[in-house]
């Protein structure tokens, strides 16, 4: 298993598509860094004392805009990475034959399907840590992020969660579409999980009235169930921010603005995750061992 695990990272270290991950990740990085500078540009105003308890606020309150945007856009960085890494591992592998020189030898299905699963999450859970890594470093060039090191941890699992939950559903989808096929499919399905947490998001900056937008709403939860990845990262910004401990101290939502968290994921919802996750690995497992190639 250790071998097709070992060949899934060469075969990643020399994909494209891990160049153009790597090109938008630079790009990312100097908008971000841009952007950072502009939001805190407020906080270099000469005169201020910057060891007052009003500036350690607005400090914190620009950090955590900043935090959200960063967060907001590079997650689209990541799932690009682990859609476009997968959908094809299976049924574009099948098409091109290399699964027929491959499975007639002596290796079980199943270990070959775990391998390249492990092979796909421990790379996306190492860029993804790179990553977590980077937009907290460049916010805090410019503001205060926390540093509480047990939230950074529990905030970073959260942000890294989305790995797994994406590669399983890849390879479910491999095994049920084509190539082209199936990054269209989870392409569309991410991109209507964002949707549905910007829904959420607009409805509690504006306050809506919860008769008028009710519809849309029941809409948005049933895609946060289908796709919950967005619903992770609004769990992982509130970990990371101290929602529940700094709420009567700072309005967080209110300095967000429209990337507002919205309504924070319980620990249900997140048990909820893992058992999805856990399900659709199970499902494309069974399916690819019934699979005549």
């Amino acid at each position: 298993m250790m071998t097709i695990v070992r060949m899934t990272w060469l075969e990643l270290l020399r994909k494209r598509v891990l160049l153009i991950t790597l090109l938008m990740s630079v790009l990312f990085c100097l908008a971000f860094s841009y952007v950072g500078d502009a939001i805190s540009s407020e906080l270099r105003r000469p005169g201020l004392d910057m060891n007052s308890t009003s500036f350690l606020i607005e400090s914190f309150g620009r950090g955590a805009m900043i935090l959200s945007l960063g967060f907001f856009f590079g997650s689209f960085v990541l799932a690009f990475l682990c859609i476009f890494s997968s959908f094809s591992v299976i049924s574009g592998e099948a098409e091109q034959g290399v699964l027929l020189s491959v499975l007639p030898r002596p290796l079980p299905r199943t270990h070959w399907f775990v391998g390249r699963w492990i092979g796909f999450v421990s790379f996306g859970i190492v860029y993804a840590g790179l990553f977590f890594a980077a937009i907290l470093l460049i916010t805090s060039m410019y503001a205060s992020i926390p540093r509480d090191p047990a939230a950074i941890v529990v905030s970073f699992l959260l942000f890294a969660a989305v790995v797994p939950l994406l590669v399983s559903l890849s390879m479910l989808g491999s095994c049920l579409f084509t190539g082209i096929g199936n990054g269209v499919v989870l392409t569309m399905l991410y991109g209507a999980g964002w949707l549905g947490g910007m829904i959420d998001k607009v409805a509690g900056t504006f306050g809506l009235d919860d008769k008028a937008i009710k519809p849309l709403l029941a809409i948005a939860g049933v895609i946060s169930l289908l796709m919950p990845a967005d619903s992770i990262e609004r769990r992982m910004l509130a970990e990371l921010l101290g929602f529940q401990e700094l709420g009567e101290l700072v309005n967080i939502q209110r300095v967000l603005g429209l990337f507002n968290l919205g309504v924070v994921p319980s620990n249900a919802f997140l048990i909820y995750t893992a058992c999805y996750t856990v399900c659709a690995f199970a499902l494309g497992l069974w399916l690819f061992r019934r699979k005549d190639f």
